[in-house]
Parts: structure tokens; C-alpha cells; sequence
């Protein structure tokens, strides 16, 4: 059975489930601040946080996707020398700008890292970048925390 977990599509939005279109409702609100908080985002588009909460970052409109090219990953690494300059590196060779970087202090040997990235210069799809960072021998877990601005 194929692995779908990583790999991005294009959906037509007559087919998406009510709970992502009012996620993507939800979001827009946010993002224009006609609300404040995600309670009053859901309470306004009849949807649970729950719900918000699971869908917030596995679906965005695809004007935005096309438009903002930024990428934060979070990742979840053994504490190795140099094992960030190498996860810099890989970003780099792929033609991604690294905008910001944040890691914590290394805590029984595992550290965490989440890099922003502007993936406008990008040389390869993101899911080839994603599975080459997963590679590397210090890489526990590689997650996509958001994409767009």
C-alpha cells in the first residue's frame, strides 16, 4: 500500500470534507483578523476546535500555496557534532533560503530544531528535500509545521 502521508495534492474543493472547507474558513478569519482567537473562528464557522486543530496544518488554499513559498520544519535530533551544519547544508544544496532557525538545548542526547525556509528557489518537489533530511543519520522525525506566511 502506498505511503500518502507526505505527498501534496490538489483537490477540487466540492469533494473536501465539510470540516476542512470550515478549517480553511476558520484560518481566512484568523488571517484577516475578523477574529481573535480560534474559539471565536470555530464558534463562527460551526466547527469544533478538535477538529480545527487536526486539519490547521494539512490544508491551505492553493492561492496561498502558489504565492508564499515559506516552509517552517521541526525536527527532532541526537545531539552530534555538526549534525546542524549538515541539515543546513542538505537545505542549501536543494536551493532553499534558510530564514530562521531556533534549537533547544540538548536534553538526554536529542535536540530540537525548527527551520523556516523560502523554498522559492527550490531545485526538487519538497517531498524529495523532506525524505533526504529524514535520511541523515542524526534525524529522528522531520515534521512540516506550516507552509505560507
Amino acid at each position: 500500500m502506498a505511503d500518502y502521508s507526505e505527498k501534496f495534492y490538489l483537490v477540487r474543493s466540492d469533494i473536501l470534507p465539510e470540516a476542512m472547507k470550515k478549517t480553511l474558513d476558520a484560518k481566512a478569519m484568523l488571517d484577516r483578523g475578523k477574529v481573535t482567537s480560534v474559539y471565536e473562528a470555530v464558534q463562527q464557522v460551526g466547527l469544533s476546535r478538535s477538529a480545527f486543530y487536526k486539519y490547521k496544518d494539512a490544508v491551505y488554499p492553493f492561492q496561498r500555496m502558489v504565492k508564499e513559498q515559506i516552509v517552517t520544519l521541526f525536527f527532532h535530533l541526537e545531539d552530534q557534532k555538526g549534525s546542524l551544519s549538515k541539515l543546513l547544508s542538505v537545505a542549501a544544496e536543494f536551493g532553499c533560503n534558510i530564514l530562521t532557525i531556533h534549537q533547544t538545548i540538548p536534553i538526554q542526547g536529542k535536540a530540537n530544531v525548527t527551520l523556516s525556509l523560502n523554498t522559492t528557489g527550490m531545485t526538487t518537489e519538497m517531498n524529495r528535500l523532506l525524505q533526504q533530511l529524514q535520511n541523515l543519520e542524526f534525524v529522528d522525525n522531520v515534521e512540516v509545521l506550516s507552509s505560507g506566511a
